[in-house]
């Protein structure tokens, strides 16, 4: 079916960039400051190709696919990437130490206030450093953007937050105890094996919709969306720690707990912010998992992604590190005061529907 245009009318309408450019001149200084805070702590800005073989392995990441054509005319697949990562490690495995990229990325099904088919991802990482580093980086740059915008709150449909706060850290198994009464380790084994059928009854207990062919990452998300995230990031922003492992393939497991990660979350004004992990560096484990998201995501949508085997060598002689995506756009909406992602940014992509 032919994609269509909405009547609302186009973002370079004088009027409308008249509205907009306010969001758009503060996003520019958001991000001349976060340059400059990552120049100040002896990061390289490197910059990497849209174009990869696999553009990412988890289940609900959904790409855009093409193909390059060979100078005799074969066709080769290739995907915009979801993120800058498997780049962005293979550069720390050829010695990099300290590198940040701002990536346009691209995402399939995903459009709506907070969300846009094509983005801009900022991720740093830093090798040899935990990832208690990158909640630290995370603080001081939403603080730095407060203040480059002169703005001393955060406000999101009705919630609001703090920039300069101390942030909260909150285990998920904490926040699903507090906020949706369910003990989320006794769901899972030692050796980080899920019990769907204990989560599901927990949830069903608290008032929470199961479906009877829900897996357990789907009861995960589903009380995590309805009943955990709403509570994050209010007053001050929420580092959400210790995922479970089963939700955090790229992460490596927690050294005090290996049924969670060494991956977090932040939250602010209820609005996911960051992802950052402690980064898992064994590729036999790293392709494992892979294959387990893929079978998902073959289960769900019947597609699934090609595994980068280019990415697994480099992972094997990658030094230890952490690393973190943060949403700028989202980072630029809530510094700016902005109600939609389009507002911040310069040429949105062109309205589509059915």
């Amino acid at each position: 079916m032919k994609a269509s245009i909405t009547n609302i009318s186009p973002w370079w309408t004088p009027s409308v960039h008249a509205d907009r450019r306010p969001f758009l001149m503060g996003r520019n200084a958001v991000q001349l400051a976060v340059r400059g805070y990552f120049l100040s702590e002896d990061f390289v800005e490197v910059d990497t190709a849209a174009l990869q073989v696999s553009p990412g392995n988890e289940a609900h990441l959904h790409a855009f696919a093409t193909e390059a054509l060979t100078t005799d005319g074969q066709a080769m697949p290739l995907y915009l990437h979801t993120s800058p990562e498997f780049a962005c490690k293979k550069l720390l495995a050829a010695g990099e130490q300290r590198i940040a990229c701002f990536a346009h990325v691209y995402r399939n099904r995903e459009r709506g206030p907070l969300h846009h088919p094509e983005f801009t991802m900022l991720e740093w990482y830093r090798t040899g450093e935990s990832y208690e580093s990158l909640m630290r980086d995370c603080s001081s740059l939403v603080a730095l953007a407060a203040e480059t915008t002169k703005n001393p709150k955060f406000v999101y449909r009705g919630k609001e937050c703090d920039p300069f706060a101390e942030a909260e850290r909150l285990s998920v198994a904490a926040a699903f105890d507090r906020f949706a009464g369910i003990d989320l380790l006794a769901s899972i084994s030692s050796d980080g094996s899920t019990d769907v059928e204990r989560l599901a009854s927990d949830a069903r207990s608290n008032g929470i919709r199961v479906a009877d062919d829900d897996g357990w990452a789907d009861v995960f998300s589903r009380v995590l969306v309805e009943r955990v995230e709403p509570h994050l990031g209010v007053g001050q922003m929420t580092i959400l720690d210790e995922y479970p492992v089963s939700e955090a393939a790229l992460a490596r497991p927690s050294a005090r707990d290996p049924r969670v990660a060494e991956r977090f979350e932040a939250y602010i004004c209820g609005v996911e912010l960051a992802n950052g992990f402690g980064e898992l560096t064994n590729a036999v484990e790293q392709r494992r998992r892979f294959e387990i998201e893929m079978a998902e995501k073959s289960r769900i949508y019947g597609e699934t992604y090609p595994i980068d085997d280019d990415f697994l060598d480099a992972l094997a002689i990658m030094p230890d590190a952490s690393g973190i995506a943060l949403g700028f756009d989202r980072l630029a909406m809530l510094a700016t005061g902005a109600s939609r992602i389009d507002q911040v940014l310069w040429a949105p992509v062109a309205e589509y529907g059915q």
